[in-house]
Formats: structure tokens, C-alpha cells, sequence
């Protein structure tokens, strides 16, 4: 199945105009060696390997900023295949769109030395023209992001239709409408951290300056946010739903929790998480009661009109 994704050209994307004029996408991280023989098939073997050489490189760098990198550096050199599509941002809102068209290759030397070949198709996409959802993905923090679940709009917009004229439901959303006024949820969340009870201990996880916690890639999905306590301590896994959360979202955060506990924690770092939702249940209370390290956030909106 041909999988798409978000790939940054280095940061602010200021080698967009190389590779597209080399016909190549590439990725860096300060890993100066040919990797040839070094891409196992699964990412988490590339990643035991590699942490603690970025780690060495740099003793301040953390677990999770290695990780991070490890991630991204595997993606694009081998988990992406011919065949692949790849949209790139140039930094004017616009993505150039190609498709993945050779192994890969090592530069050194060289800008974004870990390469693929592209065979660049000469279309842009618009930002203006995809869909919210679709916004939010590709606009997520990191280097590379999977993008795939929306390859229908994608391939709408590729295609020189235009943006599609309806989005699929949220299947965990129970009340339409209710989606409706709090979709701006996450990005509300954020901007307003510190003024929330979680801001009073964490803060989302940033690496020199810039937010790298929010839309969190792991290898069983997207956690929403993740944050770490200002004693450094205690890594949080933040999962955010629209609506009534239902029991099931236990077991998905505990995933979440897993992963981070297993590939990101440092020795001695506890893991906890955190549901926010508009409305519990007894199924979830339930839950909840046998899983002490998770705790429950029940959030308000408020909308008033004000004459003047």
C-alpha cells in the first residue's frame, strides 16, 4: 500500500530548494556515517542501536530527542518505499509533492546526507485547501510524519480536484455538534498550558525551544501530548477526546504509556497518564479505579454572547 508523508527539509525547511533542484529528500541529525548496512527492517532495532550513539555525540541530548531523530533518520531511509509519496513544505504554505524513486544513498559531506531520490511531480498543495484534520497532521512537530490515513483527501488534492467536500466522522466522537465547537481542543490546550492544573507540575516536552510534545509519533499511533514534570521525574502521556471517552481509551493510553516507558523514560523516570474528555461514564470509572498511574481531566466550554 503506497503511504504518504510529511517530510521537513531541514529546519525551517531552508534545503527545500536544493533537494528539489537535486530531485532528492534527505535528513541529517549529526549521524556522519553510510547507514547501508545498518537499516534493519524494524525501526526498534535501528533505534537500540543508535540512542546511545547520538546520545555519546552529545551527553545532553536526551532519550527522547534521540529517539526522535533515530525515528526520523529510519523513516526516510528505509521505511519509506519507491513508490511512496512525500509532500515537503517550502515555507510560502505550500507543499511540493513526490514520489520516492531510489534507495538509499549516504552524501557526506553534503546538506542532508541520509537521502532517497525522488521523482518530484511538479504540483503543489495548498495548506489553505486541506481540511482541519488534515492541517493538523501535517503541521505536527518533528521532522517526518505519517500522514497516510488521509489518503483519500490526498489524493483528491494531488489529483487537481480540490479539497474534497466532506470529511469522514471521528468515530470516537458520539455528538456531531458537540465535535464541532471543540475542535480547536488541542490547539486551545496548548497555548493555554500554563493556566491549566497539569501546567501547575508539567510542561510539554521541548527540545532547544521548540515544542516537540504535541502529536508525539509512536510505533501504535499518535499519542496527543507529551509532557514532563518540572522536577523531570515523571514523563506524562496526555490523551485528549472530543466528547464522551469511552472505556476503550484505557487501553489505548496505556499503549502509549508502554511505549514511552519502554523506548523514551530515562532510568528512575516514572510514567503516568492523563484522560481529558468533556464526560466520564461508569465503564470508565471502573477502569480508572484499577489503573491509579492515569488520572481523569473532565473539561468545560463556555460560550456567551456579550452586547456592547
Amino acid at each position: 500500500m503506497k503511504r504518504y508523508y510529511r517530510l521537513m527539509l531541514g529546519k525551517k525547511n531552508s534545503h527545500a530548494a536544493e533537494c528539489l533542484k537535486g530531485c532528492f529528500v534527505g535528513v541529517d541529525f549529526g549521524l556522519a556515517r553510510d547507514l547501508s548496512a545498518n537499516l534493519p527492517d524494524q525501526w526498534r532495532e535501528f533505534n537500540a542501536q543508535f540512542i546511545p550513539v547520538l546520545q555519546a555525540q552529545d551527553p545532553d541530548r536526551s532519550r527522547i530527542s534521540a529517539g526522535l531523530a533515530c525515528g526520523a533518520i529510519w523513516t526516510v531511509c528505509r521505511g519509506m518505499q519507491q513508490g511512496d509519496c512525500v509532500l515537503c513544505p517550502d515555507g510560502s504554505g505550500h507543499y511540493s509533492v513526490g514520489m520516492i524513486d531510489g534507495a538509499y544513498s549516504y552524501a557526506p559531506g553534503q546538506v542532508l546526507p541520509h537521502r532517497r531520490r525522488v521523482r518530484w511531480l511538479g504540483i503543489q498543495v495548498a495548506r489553505f485547501e486541506m481540511s482541519e484534520a488534515l492541517r493538523n497532521s501535517t503541521g505536527s512537530i518533528g521532522t517526518v510524519s505519517d500522514i497516510t490515513k488521509h489518503s483519500q483527501e490526498l489524493e483528491t488534492l494531488i489529483d487537481g480536484l480540490g479539497p474534497p467536500a466532506l470529511v469522514a466522522a471521528d468515530p470516537d466522537v458520539e455528538d456531531a455538534a458537540t465535535f464541532a465547537l471543540e475542535k480547536h481542543l488541542q490547539d486551545f490546550l496548548v497555548e493555554n498550558w500554563s493556566q491549566t492544573e497539569l501546567g501547575k507540575q508539567y510542561e510539554i516536552y521541548s527540545e532547544d525551544g521548540e515544542t516537540v510534545g504535541e502529536h508525539y509519533l509512536t510505533d501504535t499511533g499518535e499519542l496527543d501530548i507529551l509532557a514532563i514534570s518540572k522536577d523531570k521525574k515523571t514523563l506524562l502521556v496526555v490523551e485528549l477526546k472530543k466528547g464522551r471517552a469511552s472505556d476503550k481509551v484505557v487501553g489505548q493510553i496505556l499503549r502509549y504509556m508502554g511505549y514511552v516507558a519502554e523506548e523514551l523514560a530515562e532510568p528512575g523516570q516514572e510514567v503516568r497518564g492523563a484522560i481529558i474528555a468533556m464526560e466520564d461514564d461508569s465503564r470508565i470509572r471502573r477502569a480508572l479505579s484499577m489503573t491509579p498511574s492515569i488520572a481523569f481531566y473532565r473539561y468545560e466550554i463556555s460560550f456567551k454572547l456579550v452586547k456592547v
